[in-house]
């Protein structure tokens, strides 16, 4: 019952980062329709995996805080905000919570791993049934407001993890290794789901609801994908270009659902990188993946802001799905020139 309960109050924890981050990013694309500055957010919200912190599960009271920061963001006592400075503030939060995140996941994780019977497969799981919650509660709650107060909410349940125990040994952990494959596979997605709150409201037309039906569906095709795939790159990748250009000729219903394949595929490509890195330890080979992979993301969404900037969302569009189409040729590349770290 222990490892049941832990496992629920980790996947509450996801779900309240996953439904802050998105509920940002919903925020930030109608304060301003500019791609670069919408860009910002998922880079800043990356940003934290460049940063060598030592981590601890503390880290997890600055997500709570800047989620409350976001609750008064949008209440009616800041209705007079400028826009420029409500724009500053949610990027600002989002770049705490994600920080918060990035400092405390590892230790907490750790913590939660003491209890009987609890496997770090439990928690992986756990982390991917947030996340489809997270974007679930997106599109099901007003936007707003009414988003940030369950967010903050959900976090409560793990907040008695984060405080200080005996034994501090545990805070004491590296920064996880770089590797190029896995920054290769931030970068390829990061740019896409960067600027798709704004691909959402400004070239599909669609609403906040509309947005976390396209995430719900993205999320439960991760959750279908539990083992790490055999196909080559080029069954992977390149069937999720091929869904893209589908939905550009499908009625908005069909796009949202075709981003559950998406979502298989996608889980299947990070499943087959972290088996690759480390055979034997998944939690650190997840780790890697999360951090290089926040680099190319970083890297990525920049690009993909500054070249939707230049020459407009739509031919944006068309650049990620260059992107997907060549991705097995670069991923197989940085493999042979890059000796994957082993434990």
């Amino acid at each position: 019952m222990g490892a049941r309960l832990d496992q629920l109050r980790w996947s509450s924890a996801q779900a309240g980062v996953t439904l802050s981050l998105a509920s940002s990013a919903w925020l930030l694309s109608g304060l301003t329709p500019s791609p670069l500055i919408n860009a910002l957010l998922p880079a800043l919200t990356t940003a934290p995996a460049l940063l060598p912190i030592r981590r601890r599960a503390r880290g997890l009271f600055l997500i709570v805080l800047s989620t409350a920061v976001l609750v008064l963001i949008c209440s009616p006592w800041a209705n007079p905000l400028p826009p420029s400075l409500a724009i500053t503030a949610v990027l600002l939060a989002s770049h705490t919570i994600a920080l918060g995140q990035d400092i405390s996941q590892l230790p907490l994780q750790l913590r939660l791993l003491r209890v009987p019977n609890l496997k770090f497969q439990q928690l992986r799981r756990g982390t991917e049934l947030g996340a489809l919650a997270g974007f679930s509660l997106t599109g099901l709650i007003h936007p707003g407001v009414h988003q940030f107060i369950p967010a903050a909410l959900l976090l409560v349940p793990l907040l008695p993890t984060a405080f200080p125990s005996e034994d501090q040994s545990q805070e004491a952990i590296a920064l996880p290794a770089f590797n190029i494959t896995a920054a290769l596979q931030g970068l390829i997605f990061g740019g896409f789901f960067g600027l798709l709150p704004l691909w959402v409201r400004s070239i599909a037309e669609g609403n906040c609801f509309n947005f976390g039906v396209v995430l719900a569906a993205y999320g439960i095709g991760r959750t279908l994908c539990t083992t790490p795939s055999r196909r080559s790159g080029w069954a992977l990748y390149g069937p999720i270009a091929g869904l893209l250009i589908a939905g550009q000729f499908l009625p908005g219903w069909a796009t949202s659902l075709l981003f559950i394949p998406i979502g298989c595929l996608a889980a299947a490509t990070d499943r087959q990188i972290v088996k690759g890195l480390t055979p034997l330890d998944p939690a650190q080979g997840w780790q890697i993946l999360q951090r290089s992979g926040a680099i190319g993301g970083l890297i990525g969404v920049l690009a993909m802001g500054v070249i939707a900037q230049s020459i407009g969302l739509p031919r944006a569009l068309l650049v990620q799905l260059g992107l997907f189409i060549t991705a097995p040729i670069l991923l197989r590349y940085s493999r042979q020139h890059s000796a994957a770290p082993r434990q």
